[in-house]
């Protein structure tokens, strides 16, 4: 990021569409899971939960959407230049 103001108007665009994009992720998760518990259900619920398996998966999936569109914050010209000095003084020494 150079700090001009279309870099920052496309990190912007970008973190919305992500923050955007979660919900449909997050209802195509919970409708084909749910599907799948339906299946699993419906041939006699006796034995493995192996729609586990693909919550689980899919799951992982879904939190780090969370993750990247929530939480994490975009990277600034001071965190690169704390990297840079903490390289130069690895370097020193």
């Amino acid at each position: 990021m150079t700090g001009t103001p279309d870099d920052a108007r496309e990190a912007a665009r970008k973190r919305v569409e992500e923050r955007r994009g979660f919900l449909p992720h997050l209802i195509v998760y919970v409708l084909i899971n749910a599907t799948l518990v339906f299946v699993w259900a419906n041939m006699g619920p006796h034995g493995f939960f192996w729609p586990a398996i693909v919550m689980f998966a899919w799951g992982v999936g879904v939190v780090m959407h969370a993750w990247s569109a929530f939480l994490s914050k975009p990277i600034t010209e001071a965190d690169v230049d704390r990297e840079l000095a903490r390289a130069d003084k690895r370097d020193a020494s």
